[in-house]
């Protein structure tokens, strides 16, 4: 794309510089990925003139009062000390992005049209399970009423969307490039307002065709609709990987949820997950939070600060560590073992340990010798003691997601991030302490130990389970019958 290889960018402002006086609309703000960008847009580009995030009620809170719920999180605390007076930039926008026309009033709607300059595209549901009507509305009809609203803004610099590097999941390698829909997206959207919610489920294997889940599938075309767009506005589409713990901002090991290599070192160090149906050699591709939204707003500074021209590329970056940086599964569960030592994880159950199989009968046979029957144990004794059981249904939930997330621990894909690093050796000197993102040069173990570190270190030591578990037997023997009536012979 030309505007990466052959522009000159001398005489571009810095991107606090680009920032200045900008105003900016975001959406999933409320989500992962949408904090850390309100908090790295308002800590490291403090002249922006305001951001407006759009935001629904939720369980029967206002979006003005869950706004000042996510300011009051950790998250933010080096903004009070830094920044006071944050919050008076941000405002917020009552709609939601599954609705249509996004479920914005007319004033916001004019608002939005009159007064923004750069547009970010965060929410998705990302779960695997989702029924398709609602990945579809959500991920797909989503993007379809942003980008809408995106066209008709007077002075649009940008409109990044992010999608994701796994949405097109049936190639082994994934490059920087649109590649062509699995089925027609507005077809695809009448089909799931009309078709009644059973004959959709039933169908919906087939519809998916190639792909493992309505997640991929509705991320997929989302991309084909602002791909759309081409020449219309200025558009970006970027691919974060599996995103998690941050690597320093706004603090070291940031997490707001257990996706991806983080949750495999929990669990591990938990001692309740013990066996994982993966490849030891396959390559887990994660993406730290903090880096990622580096590249969202180097991204929006790199296409936002050219002139715009309906003959413009579509710039399209996999954010992800490609080959920079590699971990293995096997290496992910050793890790985790290991760290569970050092730091131990509040609440273990039992001494970290297990494996990796390639086998499914293997695995099979090992989710119920080392998941199931010590879960149902424990759930008894919790049972016994008066306490509500649970540990069955959390082994429940690791098999499920186990099962959800196969495609993703079974098979290896090659990322292309060429246009990713080409953009940030674009960044300018002065930039570069705030907006560089290099993943190589991460040392796992640290990283890894920041993600463990917010947990507390209160450990139920192996042997005092394994007691409990060898009293109980003990216990059974006893109370059969042939060993009573043995005993009263005795």
């Amino acid at each position: 794309m030309g505007f990466l290889e052959d522009r000159d960018l001398s005489g571009v402002p810095s991107i606090p510089e680009f920032y200045r006086g900008k105003t900016i609309f975001i959406s999933g703000a409320s989500g992962f990925m949408g904090k850390v960008l309100v908090e790295k847009l308002l800590y490291s580009c403090p002249d922006l003139d305001r951001i407006y995030v759009l935001l629904r009620s939720k369980k029967g809170v206002k979006p003005e009062d869950r706004l000042a719920q996510i300011f009051a999180a950790p998250l933010f605390d080096r903004l009070r000390k830094e920044r006071p007076g944050f919050e008076s930039k941000v405002f917020v926008i009552a709609g939601d992005v599954m609705e249509l026309g996004l479920g914005i009033s007319e004033e916001d709607r004019a608002l939005i049209i009159n007064r923004v300059n750069i547009v970010y595209h965060v929410a998705a549901s990302v779960r695997f399970d989702d029924p398709l009507e609602y990945a579809i509305r959500m991920n797909l009809r989503g993007t379809k009423e942003m980008v809408e609203l995106a066209a008709e803004i007077r002075n649009l610099n940008v409109f990044i969307h992010v999608s994701t590097s796994y949405s097109n999941t049936n190639r082994e390698t994934l490059e920087e490039i649109i590649y062509p829909p699995h089925a027609d997206w507005r077809e695809t959207l009448d089909i799931c307002e009309t078709v009644d919610p059973h004959t959709l489920k039933v169908l919906t294997p087939k519809y998916l065709g190639e792909l493992p889940n309505t997640y991929t599938f509705s991320k997929q075309l989302a991309e084909n609709v602002v791909a759309e767009y081409k020449g219309i506005i200025p558009v970006v589409i970027i691919r974060p990987s599996i995103v998690i713990s941050s690597v320093d901002e706004p603090v070291p090991g940031w997490v707001e949820n257990f996706n991806g290599p983080v949750g495999i070192l929990i669990a591990c160090g938990k001692g309740i997950l013990r066996t994982m149906y993966t490849d030891p050699d396959l390559v887990a591709d994660y993406m730290p939070v903090d880096i990622a939204i580096k590249s969202f707003i180097v991204a929006s500074w790199i296409r936002g600060t050219k002139e715009f021209a309906p003959t413009d590329d579509l710039p399209i970056y996999n954010c992800c560590a490609g080959k920079l940086n590699t971990i293995t599964m096997k290496e992910m569960i050793t890790m985790g073992k290991d760290l569970a030592v050092d730091y131990p994880i509040n609440d273990i159950l039992w001494v970290p340990d297990g494996d990796v199989t390639t086998s499914k009968t293997v695995y099979y046979f090992k989710v119920i010798f080392q998941h199931l029957l010590p879960a149902m144990l424990v759930d008894t004794i919790l049972w016994c003691a008066g306490k509500k059981p649970l540990l069955v249904k959390i082994q429940r939930r690791i098999y499920i997601a186990s099962m959800a997330l196969s495609c993703y621990i079974t098979k290896q894909w090659t990322f292309d991030n060429k246009s990713l690093v080409l953009m940030r050796s674009r960044i300018k000197p002065g930039d570069k302490k705030h907006f560089f993102f290099g993943i190589e040069n991460i040392e796992q173990n640290k990283y890894f130990v920041n993600a463990l570190k917010g947990c507390k270190k209160m450990v139920i030591v192996d042997i005092i389970v394994k007691i409990i578990f060898f009293s109980i037997i003990f216990w059974w023997i006893l109370n059969l019958d042939f060993v009573q009536k043995l005993i009263s012979h005795l």
